[in-house]
């Protein structure tokens, strides 16, 4: 019978450890995080969607990471800056920090396919919820989307997010597994 190596001095037998993946919680920004608002880019128009405190704050204690992917073609179109928008994510940022809850990052695509031509960050594409999932090493089946238009929904399902929330007064078909008509319904 063979025999099995010494183990070298002091080493400690080999284990096998589970990995344990960061789950997210992706948000689409406008008609989720905020009252929509055509081209939003100023904090004296930002508004809070009813509820959306308290959903990210119930995912938070549950171990998500929250993320906001987000299209801004009002970029593109020239209606505000780049640095319009990242003044704006700052505010925002923090003002949830005060709120107690951590956004990890703010993912957004500024392009227009009628500017810009195709890109793979803007949604329907999947390529921001792709580079979230490559950032951070996020557990793509266990992860959440709430989008309030079925092109979010469609980025999520083609990135691999495990459940999806139509959030919509309404909608009476989607792809998403559940269409909801408040963000309530999810506490």
């Amino acid at each position: 019978m063979p025999q099995r190596p010494a183990q070298p001095s002091g080493a400690l037998p080999c284990r096998r450890f589970k990995i344990i993946m960061q789950k997210a919680l992706f948000l689409d920004r406008d008609g989720v995080v905020n009252v929509e608002k055509n081209y939003l880019h100023k904090i004296d128009d930002f508004e809070l969607m009813d509820g959306i405190v308290e959903v990210c704050r119930s995912y938070q204690e549950q171990g998500y990471a929250i993320i906001v992917v987000t299209n801004q073609s009002g970029i593109s179109r020239g209606y505000y800056s780049e640095e319009d928008f990242r003044h704006l994510s700052q505010w925002m940022i923090g003002h949830f920090k005060e709120l107690g809850i951590t956004i990890t990052r703010i993912y957004h695509c500024p392009h227009h396919e009628s500017i810009d031509g195709t890109c793979e960050c803007r949604k329907p594409e999947p390529g921001m919820f792709l580079k979230a999932q490559r950032e951070y090493e996020l557990d793509m089946d266990h992860s959440v989307m709430i989008g309030d238009n079925e092109r979010d929904i469609e980025a999520a399902r083609r990135a691999g997010v495990g459940m999806n929330f139509l959030l919509s007064e309404e909608a009476s078909d989607s792809k998403a597994d559940r269409i909801i008509k408040s963000l309530r319904e999810l506490l």
